[in-house]
């Protein structure tokens, strides 16, 4: 299994670029932020600096969308760091949450995520793509390389990954949930001709290392309302009743907005309605042992890389501690 890191890109830059060092010298072998350049500091400049400062830590967002760049800018922006770096920029993307709902902008469609994926992903790598009708190049790549990897819960969101993107990011860590979510990117792709095996599973959820669960319960508690901003849309689009597993619908029952200038972060207000259990399954939590458990389950699974979520006050901790869990399962 490998490892990778999620960090807002928050001020002062250099702390974010210290902590993805930090990182790979503990074994991680990705490094991921947001991107919602509204809330937090443009990634692309910061990933430079990231490139720069590891040796072979590849980057991207988790997750970009194709609704705050030009798809052009957002190719050239991964092609050039490509071309400096050598090919070490992955490109996770979505419909879009926070960096659309900040500027009033909706998601964008599953259709826009598909053409987007294609086009991006074309250009990054130097082909000919039509684009606003009409073709278009980028004639300064050689041997680029752009792996698209796309985030979903929906039954539409898994088939569009299965069907067409390169991996399938999960921004949760229950195992009943990625059975089922992995179990229909997989079914999709062997639908579509394509082989299950070369599509990367990626899970995303935070992460806290140490005993005293209580106290990281309220850390992570906001995990479960940035989740449950994707599920009310499920539960709106297909019914409380609907295909979705109520393993990730019944909890935001009482749910009653979200305010995004606490996105992200302890202490949220607008996650006072996840109970423990949600914190406890879509998390990992407990001593080091209880991480490992939990990590195996997913391998078990399928799942190729954990990324774990480092929005705490264990952060330093943490990583450490995942700097033994990352030798014992990396193998």
């Amino acid at each position: 299994m490998d490892f990778g890191v999620v960090l807002q890109t928050d001020p002062p830059a250099r702390d974010v670029v210290r902590l993805m060092k930090t990182a790979e010298d503990h074994g991680f072998g990705y490094g991921w932020t947001f991107d919602s350049v509204v809330l937090w500091q443009e990634p692309f400049v910061i990933y430079s600096q990231v490139l720069a400062s590891t040796s072979a830590m590849t980057v991207g967002p988790m997750v970009t969308s194709p609704g705050t760049r030009d798809w052009s800018v957002t190719a050239s922006l991964f092609a050039t760091l490509n071309d400096m770096f050598g090919n070490r920029t992955v490109c996770g993307i979505g419909r879009g949450d926070s960096a659309h709902r900040v500027i009033g902008k909706p998601p964008s469609t599953l259709a826009t995520v598909r053409e987007s994926m294609h086009v991006i992903k074309e250009l990054a790598e130097g082909r000919e793509v039509v684009y606003g009708g009409k073709p278009v190049r980028i004639p300064w790549v050689r041997g680029g390389r752009l792996e698209m990897w796309m985030a979903g819960y929906g039954p539409k969101a898994l088939k569009t990954v299965g069907e067409h993107a390169d991996g399938f990011i999960l921004q949760c860590a229950d195992p009943a949930i990625a059975r089922w979510t992995i179990g229909a990117v997989q079914e999709a792709a062997r639908a579509a001709g394509r082989d299950p095996a070369g599509i990367t599973i990626c899970v995303a959820a935070p992460a806290y290392v140490g005993d005293d669960v209580a106290h990281q319960r309220e850390q992570l508690r906001w995990f479960g309302g940035m989740v449950g901003n994707h599920v009310a849309d499920l539960v709106a689009r297909y019914g409380e009743t609907g295909p979705v597993p109520r393993e990730l619908t019944d909890y935001i029952r009482g749910r009653e907005g979200y305010d995004y200038s606490h996105h992200g972060r302890a202490g949220n207000p607008s996650a006072n309605f996840v109970p423990d259990e949600i914190v406890d399954r879509f998390c990992l939590v407990g001593p080091a042992s209880a991480h490992i458990e939990r990590l195996t389950e997913l391998a078990d699974l399928g799942v190729d890389q954990f990324a774990l979520y480092l929005m705490h006050d264990g952060r330093e901790k943490t990583l450490a501690a995942y700097g033994d869990i990352t030798g014992k399962l990396s193998a």
